[in-house]
């Protein structure tokens, strides 16, 4: 992306002097030309050029606040003797991943009193002899090299931020993950809701389908004592029936027998 519009989009209707923070990675810079950064940032504390093609710092802009610089992954090989005038208030420069291969090439950082750590990784004269002693020597106002101090200490977490620069950022990130979380509790809360009532309905519909087995059972049961009723009554009938036929013929016996006595 272009330089001058990535910062028109960083800006986000702010003007320069109300950023303290502008990330400008990856643009390209018009032969070593930062488009669209002047002096009007008078107020910025961070800024990160990090893989845009400088060969050379001479064109940042006096910048009285700056205090972290982030230049990794580009071509510089010396002039910063620039860095002094422009950016007096540096504490934090990182030239990881450039062109620089001798120690002089350090000693205008000599003039930044307030720089306390630099970072080198990746250049030519982090495999010159004695490298760190010689730098230390040379740059009594650092504090660490590389993320580790003269004792080979690494650096913490505070030392890393910027004046507690970067203490607004996380506060900022920690409510967003607060906010991420709740939202995590809330859908949580749903799913047991839901897995809740999933139960609850198919604990429902199993006692209603054991209620209609219940009452399917009672009606074949029900069903059966009345056949049973009925086959009982119609046996009675036909013991009734046989009975009264039996008693026609006794009677039609019996009036033969007082015919027979009358001749």
């Amino acid at each position: 992306m272009d330089m001058k519009k990535r910062i028109h989009l960083e800006l986000r209707n702010r003007t320069p002097p109300d950023v303290k923070e502008l990330v400008l990675d990856n643009c390209r810079s018009n032969n070593g030309e930062i488009e669209g950064l002047s002096g009007e940032f008078v107020n910025l504390e961070f800024l990160s050029l990090i893989n845009v093609g400088l060969v050379s710092v001479s064109n940042l802009p006096k910048l009285p606040k700056l205090k972290k610089l982030e230049l990794s992954e580009n071509r510089i090989s010396g002039g910063l003797d620039v860095l002094a005038e422009k950016l007096p208030n540096l504490t934090h420069l990182n030239l990881s991943g450039n062109k620089l291969k001798d120690i002089d090439t350090l000693e205008p950082l000599k003039k930044l009193d307030s720089l306390k750590s630099l970072d080198l990784f990746n250049c030519e004269v982090t495999n010159l002899n004695d490298y760190r002693d010689r730098v230390f020597t040379l740059l009594p106002q650092l504090t660490y090299l590389d993320g580790y101090d003269q004792e080979d200490k690494e650096a913490s977490d505070s030392d890393a931020e910027v004046d507690g620069f970067f203490e607004e950022d996380e506060e900022v990130d920690d409510e967003d993950e607060d906010d991420e979380d709740e939202d995590e509790d809330e859908d949580e809360d749903g799913e047991e809701e839901s897995l809740y009532d999933l139960l609850e309905y198919e604990g429902g519909q199993d006692e209603e389908d054991e209620i209609s087995a219940e009452e399917e059972e009672l009606g074949r049961d029900s069903e059966e004592e009345d056949d049973e009723e009925e086959e009982e009554e119609e046996e009675e009938e036909e013991e009734d029936e046989e009975d009264s036929r039996k008693g026609e013929k006794r009677k039609r016996e019996t009036d033969d027998e007082g015919d027979e006595d009358d001749d």
